[in-house]
């Protein structure tokens, strides 16, 4: 780890005025700079602000930047109006890491590409311009999805997609004043520029995340991954279905490890409205959710992998057992 400044910011708005790279819980941001993958000059701690309530707003909650994922999945609140947050934060890492880890962290952790990790190689998200070891390499945790020539890395977390289903705002304190961006416009794909992850300008801090009123219905949150516990997703699904007596009344839909952000496809959601529960239904809501799907040789084991972990998510949360 290289040399840094470090500094504990007093207030949003002092850290904000600073321009340096926050730290709050560090579980990625300390691994980062112990590999040299990011080297800031100056870090500015704001683990002791005041932005770790939860607190209600309006019909729904403002979650504080700096709430630990643990007490966040823990909240009753949160477990009885919002309980595919819960499940999505209870699926990621472990408590150790839980009990550390923030909201706003939680949404800003980078891939786990291992090339991104592997100074040694080239990776446009590390080292713009120096191209893509991933692409006809090792892909098994990379995205189909979203994809550009230049970069195939998925995003990791898994309460981000939770966030993404329920339509989620992300307050952002900045050098311009406040912003509420939808959780859906924060994140940017990779394009031509894969290390340009987010919306967010230089000096800008999140605060918060504000959940708009609770959506009834069914909620669920499915992981597939190589290990039962501490392991990325390889496919995840966040689902919250509404029944109308025998048809299904809404649908929300987000995907984890599939691309480059949570990934959201309102067709497939709108597939589902309106129609009897069934197995072709569900195949066709795969096929909309994965149009435009770029696998790798190594990856494309994770198409019919999703359409498989959509079903059951989705005929668990319409009440067929049946069909599980």
């Amino acid at each position: 780890m290289r040399e840094f400044q470090y500094s504990r910011a007093s207030s949003v708005s002092d850290a904000v005025a600073s321009g340096a790279t926050f730290i709050a819980g560090g579980t990625n941001l300390l691994d980062l700079m112990k590999h040299e993958i990011m080297s800031p000059g100056r870090v500015v701690d704001i683990s002791r602000l005041d932005l770790d309530r939860i607190e209600a707003e309006g019909e729904g909650l403002r979650i504080g930047a700096l709430v630990r994922n643990s007490d966040l999945a823990a909240d009753l609140r949160v477990r009885r109006d919002y309980p595919v947050l819960s499940r999505a934060l209870l699926a990621g890492a472990s408590g150790q890491l839980r009990n550390m880890a923030t909201t706003g962290g939680n949404l800003l952790q980078r891939t786990r590409c291992p090339y991104f990790y592997d100074t040694a190689t080239p990776c446009n998200k590390r080292d713009p311009g120096t191209g893509c070891s991933a692409i006809g390499g090792v892909s098994r945790m990379n995205a189909v999805l979203g994809v550009s020539d230049a970069c195939i890395a998925a995003h990791p977390s898994d309460m981000a997609v939770a966030m993404m289903v329920l339509d989620a705002v992300v307050e952002v304190e900045g050098p311009a004043g406040t912003r509420r961006i939808p959780i859906g416009a924060f994140y940017r794909l990779p394009g031509d520029t894969p290390h340009i992850e987010t919306v967010l300008e230089p000096g800008d801090l999140i605060t918060a995340v504000l959940l708009p009123a609770p959506k009834p219905g069914e909620h669920r949150y499915r992981k597939v991954r190589d290990r039962a516990s501490y392991a990325f997703a390889l496919v995840s699904v966040a689902a919250v279905v509404r029944m109308d007596g025998d048809v299904i009344g809404d649908a929300a839909l987000a995907f984890g490890g599939l691309a480059p952000m949570p990934w959201r496809v309102p067709a497939a959601e709108a597939a589902l409205r309106g129609q009897q529960p069934s197995a072709a239904l569900f195949d066709r809501a795969a096929d909309l959710a994965l149009e435009g799907a770029k696998p790798q040789e190594g990856n494309a084991f994770k198409l019919p992998l999703t359409r498989r972990t959509l079903a059951v998510t989705l005929a668990e949360a319409c009440g067929l057992e049946d069909m599980q």
